[in-house]
This record gives C-alpha cells, sequence and structure tokens, in this order.
C-alpha cells in the first residue's frame, strides 16, 4: 500500500502543475475549468495519499510484529502447570445419602 501512495502523489504533484498551467487539460470534461477545481481536487488526492500511506507503514508494522511473536506451539516454549482443585470428599458423601 505504500507502494501505491508513492505513486498516487507523483499523479497527484503532475495534475497539480499540469493543472495550474493549463486547467483545459486536466479538466478537458468540463466547459469552463479553471484553478480552483484544480485546488480543490489536488486538495483531496493529498489527503488520500497521506491516508493510504499511513495505513501502509501500521500495515507493516503489524505484519512484523505477528512475525516476531512466538507462536503457541513453538518449541522453544514451555507448557506452564495449572493447578487443578481436589474434590471435596464431604459433599460426595453427603450426596451419596441423599
Amino acid at each position: 500500500m505504500v507502494n501505491y501512495s508513492f505513486h498516487l502523489a507523483f499523479w497527484t504533484v503532475l495534475f497539480f502543475t499540469v493543472g495550474m498551467f493549463k486547467p483545459k487539460w486536466p479538466l478537458f470534461f468540463l466547459k469552463t475549468p479553471n484553478r480552483f477545481i484544480i485546488l480543490a481536487v489536488t486538495t483531496v488526492l493529498v489527503m488520500i495519499t497521506f491516508t493510504m500511506y499511513g495505513e501502509g507503514v501500521r500495515h507493516e508494522k503489524l505484519a512484523e510484529a505477528k512475525a516476531a511473536a512466538p507462536k503457541v506451539g513453538d518449541a522453544n516454549s514451555t507448557p506452564v502447570p495449572v493447578p487443578v482443585p481436589a474434590p471435596d470428599k464431604t459433599k460426595a458423601e453427603e450426596k451419596k445419602f441423599l
């Protein structure tokens, strides 16, 4: 995702520079293109680019942490014994007589 954010950043800069010089080129489908529309679209594209970059970095950190964490069935980990309480004999004897 980080790679895609760099590509989108390149296209955003290209869109902005071409749009500031010749607004009719990137906005060829509008009758009256102006630089304000170029600025508004560029702002949205910059926000999308930064969000994609941040999420890509976050996903990479999570993947690294997941790979570095020991697995449940790892050979190096030792099992911890869990104490089991003994059954109460008096309650078992009381149930026999009832």
